[in-house]
């Protein structure tokens, strides 16, 4: 990938994480944003070892990272009925909607760097017109 891609991408990135941390709402390290999107974008049932081993950490920080999930009620844990050893991950109308409202500002954050490099460009053609001229 070019490395103007990937800066733009770490420039949207930081953009949003900036957004979220000035908003009134909870705020996440990367672990628990990370289970956090895990769990809201992959379809399927989650557990806290399917987790880990999908994150490539140990089973007790992803407990860690629900335990902070669970105090802001963006996900919930449940023993499987199925197999009593094992806890699903939930989903929870308050996480949907968080996921919601870091879509919204990701969306802006990305129209923003957008403009903001259109505008860059548009100065720069009119540097070099007038130069030239």
């Amino acid at each position: 990938m070019p490395q103007a891609t990937n800066d733009q991408m770490l420039n949207l990135l930081c953009d949003t994480i900036v957004s979220m941390v000035r908003r009134d709402g909870p705020d996440l390290s990367a672990r628990q944003l990370a289970v956090f999107l895990t769990c809201y974008l992959r379809d399927g049932a989650h557990t806290v070892r399917g987790l880990a081993l999908e994150l490539k950490v140990s089973k007790p920080a992803i407990t860690r990272a629900l335990d902070r999930l669970g105090e802001l009620d963006l996900a919930r844990r449940k023993v499987d009925p199925l197999d009593r050893r094992s806890v699903l991950v939930q989903r929870t109308l308050k996480g949907s909607a968080f996921l919601r409202e870091m879509r919204a500002v990701m969306t802006e954050a990305s129209g923003t760097r957008s403009t903001r490099t259109e505008r860059a460009s548009a100065s720069v053609e009119r540097l070099s017109s007038r130069r030239a001229g």
